[in-house]
């Protein structure tokens, strides 16, 4: 498996970032299990407000972030819960991508929540992956009641950890599957061509 890369996508841009942590512990997991990784920070990204009307190439960083993207045999996608969805950062990095970015892809879900299991943040998540006909990893991964689980950069609890590591793994052992065939809301999904 050394020819699989893994890139995940931190959708948190707080400075002491538990889905930042997390996606550190998938990354660490992919690497083990033979993979190339990288960990894009969206902090890092200038990316305005999405655009239909305004061309990627001129969107700050838009391009740079959907060439690497494109370049991952396997994206992990990780946010914080925000009013029971994902975070605006995030989706705003997956609209400036689109098929290009995402079909055939494999894809992993991994939601962090200061409160209960973030349940609504994956659905939501899998929900707009499905209609960019990646293909999601049936295993995903939650953090829920972040502050008690990770202190001071690292998993409290070792079972939480290591279902968090098993995403690293499944996107390894997955990045090669052959997807199901197209979604049927894709059809519907014309605004996803990755200005």
């Amino acid at each position: 498996m050394a020819d699989v890369h893994v890139t995940a996508v931190c959708g948190s841009l707080r400075e002491a970032s538990a889905t930042r942590v997390a996606l550190e512990r998938v990354l660490e997991a992919a690497e083990r299990g033979g993979a190339t990784t990288e960990l894009l920070d969206l902090r890092e990204f200038e990316l305005p407000t999405f655009d239909a009307d305004r061309d990627r190439e001129d969107a700050g960083d838009a391009d740079e972030l959907a060439a690497r993207l494109r370049e991952a045999d396997s994206i992990v996608l990780g946010s914080p819960m925000y009013h029971g969805s994902f975070s605006s950062p995030l989706k705003t990095a997956i609209d400036y991508c689109g098929f290009d970015e995402f079909r055939g892809k494999t894809v992993g879900l991994l939601a962090v929540s200061g409160g209960s299991f973030p349940v609504t943040t994956l659905e939501h998540m899998r929900s707009v992956c499905r209609a960019l006909n990646a293909w999601v990893i049936p295993h995903e991964a939650a953090v829920p009641n972040s502050g008690s689980a990770i202190e001071d950069g690292a998993f409290v609890d070792e079972k939480l950890e290591e279902r968090v590591a098993t995403l690293g793994r499944r996107a390894v052992q997955y990045a090669a599957i052959e997807p199901d065939p197209d979604s049927f809301q894709s059809d519907q999904n014309v605004g996803a061509e990755g200005k």
